[in-house]
């Protein structure tokens, strides 16, 4: 069986802004077509994917309850 390469690294929610993928940069069409992609198709998307996630804006680190308690000390 043939290996299909793929940029996924299992981190998988699209920036609304920008509709990539924050983990690798894809869209939902082209994560959706990507096994039917030629292999010269999917090596074009992988060229632009780093351009990609350079646009997308992180999304910031949830807050723990452990953080808000401290920040909650920090303004007594």
């Amino acid at each position: 069986m043939m290996s299909i390469e793929s940029p996924c690294i299992l981190i998988c929610s699209i920036d609304e802004k920008t509709g990539y993928c924050f983990g690798c940069g894809r869209t939902t069409a082209e994560i959706a077509g990507w096994l039917s992609f030629t292999p010269e198709e999917r090596r074009t998307v992988m060229t632009g994917l780093p351009a990609r996630l350079e646009q997308v804006e992180r999304k910031p680190r949830r807050q723990t309850r452990r953080s808000r308690l401290a920040a909650g000390r920090s303004e007594q």
